[in-house]
C-alpha cells in the first residue's frame, strides 16, 4: 500500500528500526524525515496501551521522535520472530539498533549474522561506550556520557561544581553521527556494492562535541575550566544585564570590541590598556564585564538588540522556549510544523533544520500506533495471508 513520504530524497531505501529511547530514534528520524521507508519494529513485550521506553506513545517526546514511520510488531525472543526479521532483512537497505552490544548477538541479529543474508546491508549501531573494550557491556545514559566525556567539567559557573547541559546532547549527537555514517555507507555502497557496519557511541559523540576544548588539551595541554556564561576565549562574550532582563553580546576580535564599546556609549573602555588587547581583556574579564553591565542595564533588551545590531555587534535576546517560538525569524523559518492525521489530533513538532531546494522534508505522517501496519508491511515483504494469520496465532507478531 502507498503511504505518504516525507521527501523523495531517500525514498529508494528501506530501513528496519530496532531502536528505543532517544539516540537510536534520533538517527532513524533523520532517515524517515528524508523519505526512507522506515519500519519501526515494536516489541510485543512493550505496553501497547501507551507506555514506551522514553515516554507514552502519544506523548510529545515519542511523537517528535517517531513521525514519518510505519510500525509492526515482532517477537524477536521467539526463533520464529527472528526468522521473520531475517526475511525482512533480505529486502532491506539499513538496520539500526541501539541495544547493549551483547544483546543483538544473543538474539542472532548482529551484523555478521545479517550480512550473510544481505551483503548490501548497512547496519547502524549506537551504544553507550562502544561495541568492544573494557566498558562495552555497561548501560549508557546521556548524563553519564556528559560526565565521562568532559562536558560537565566545563559547563556551569566556576566553583559551583559540574553541571549537565539542559538537553541530552550525547544522545542526540550520537544519533546524528550514526545517521551521517549510514548515509556515507550508502553512498560508498553505490561504488563497492557492499554494505558495512556503522558504529558510534554516546561517549565518542560527546568527546567529538568538545571540539576546540578537546583540541586545546591535545595540542597545548590546556585543561579547559568552567566559564559560566562567558566565552572561554572571545572576550567580552557573555550575558549582560539590561533594564528588563538580560542580553547576549558576542565580540570576536578587536574591531568588533571597539564597535561594541562605541555602541554602548563607552568608547573609553576600548582605549583602556586593561581592555585594549585580547590578552588584557582575558586577564581582566570580570572587571570588564562589570563595566559593560553598568551601561547595558540602562536600556531594555529590545533597545539594545536594535542598537547593537545596527552597529554591527552580534547580540540577541535570551528567550524561554515559548518566547523563542514566537520570534519573527523562528516563525519565518517554519521549523514548528503541524503533522496531518485522520484523527484530527493536534500534533505540532520540530521539523528538520536543513532545507533542500528540490526534495524538501515534510511532516507527512503521524507517528504510528503500536504495530499499526504489521499486516501491511508483512504483505509487502512477501508474506501471504495464511502466513500472517499463523504468525498472529503463534504470537510472533
Amino acid at each position: 500500500m502507498a503511504f505518504p513520504r516525507a521527501s523523495s530524497a531517500l525514498s529508494r531505501f528501506t530501513v528496519l528500526d530496532l531502536t528505543r529511547v532517544r539516540s537510536g530514534p534520533t538517527c532513524v528520524r533523520q532517515l524517515a524525515d528524508w523519505g526512507a521507508n522506515v519500519i519501526k519494529i515494536d516489541a510485543l513485550t512493550e505496553d501497547a496501551g501507551g507506555e514506551q521506553p522514553g515516554g507514552p506513545r502519544q506523548g510529545s517526546d515519542f511523537q517528535n521522535l517517531h513521525r514519518n514511520k510505519r510500525a509492526m510488531t515482532l517477537n524477536l525472543k521467539d526463533p520464529r520472530g527472528v526468522d521473520v526479521f531475517r526475511r525482512l532483512v533480505e529486502k532491506a537497505d539499513v538496520v539500526v539498533e541501539n541495544f547493549r552490544p551483547d544483546v543483538k548477538a544473543r538474539l542472532g541479529i548482529d551484523y555478521d549474522a545479517l550480512r550473510k543474508i544481505n551483503p548490501r546491508l548497512v547496519y547502524g549501531s549506537i551504544s553507550g561506550f562502544g561495541q568492544d573494550g573494557p566498558y562495552h557491556k555497561r548501560p549508557g545514559f546521556d548524563q553519564i556520557a556528559q560526565g565521562m566525556g568532559g562536558l560537565m567539567s566545563i559547563t556551569g559557573a566556576p566553583g559551583e561544581g559540574p553541571m549537565r547541559v539542559g538537553i541530552p546532547v550525547a544522545d542526540l549527537t550520537a544519533g546524528l553521527f550514526c545517521a551521517i555514517g549510514i548515509l556515507t555507507a550508502l553512498l560508498e555502497r553505490d561504488v563497492s556494492g557492499e554494505g558495512q557496519w556503522v558504529q558510534t557511541s554516546l561517549l565518542q559523540a560527546q568527546i567529538f562535541m568538545l571540539d576546540f576544548q578537546a583540541a586545546r588539551w591535545l595540542m597545548e595541554k590546556d585543561v579547559a575550566k568552567q566559564a559560566g556564561n562567558n566565552h572561554p576565549t572571545s572576550i567580552p562574550t557573555g550575558v549582560f544585564r539590561t533594564s528588563d532582563g538580560y542580553i547576549n553580546i558576542a565580540t570576536t576580535g578587536g574591531r568588533i570590541w571597539e564597535r561594541c564599546a562605541q555602541a554602548i556609549g563607552a568608547p573609553e573602555l576600548a582605549a583602556n590598556p586593561d581592555y585594549a588587547t585580547a590578552p588584557a581583556r582575558s586577564k581582566n574579564r570580570d572587571a570588564l564585564n562589570a563595566e559593560i553591565n553598568k551601561h547595558t542595564e540602562q536600556k531594555s533588551t529590545e533597545t539594545w538588540v536594535d542598537e547593537l545590531n545596527a552597529a554591527g555587534v552580534p547580540c540577541g535576546p535570551i528567550y524561554s522556549i515559548d518566547q523563542m517560538f514566537e520570534d519573527a525569524q523562528v516563525k519565518h523559518l517554519g521549523i514548528a510544523q503541524d503533522v496531518p492525521n485522520a484523527e484530527s489530533r493536534h500534533i505540532r513538532l520540530v521539523g528538520q533544520p536543513v532545507k533542500l531546494s528540490r526534495t524538501p522534508s515534510s511532516m507527512a505522517a503521524r507517528p504510528p500506533e503500536f504495530g499499526e501496519q504489521t499486516d501491511e508491511v508483512l504483505a509487502e515483504f512477501g508474506f501471504d495471508a495464511k502466513e500472517i494469520a499463523g504468525l498472529r496465532q503463534a504470537k510472533v507478531v
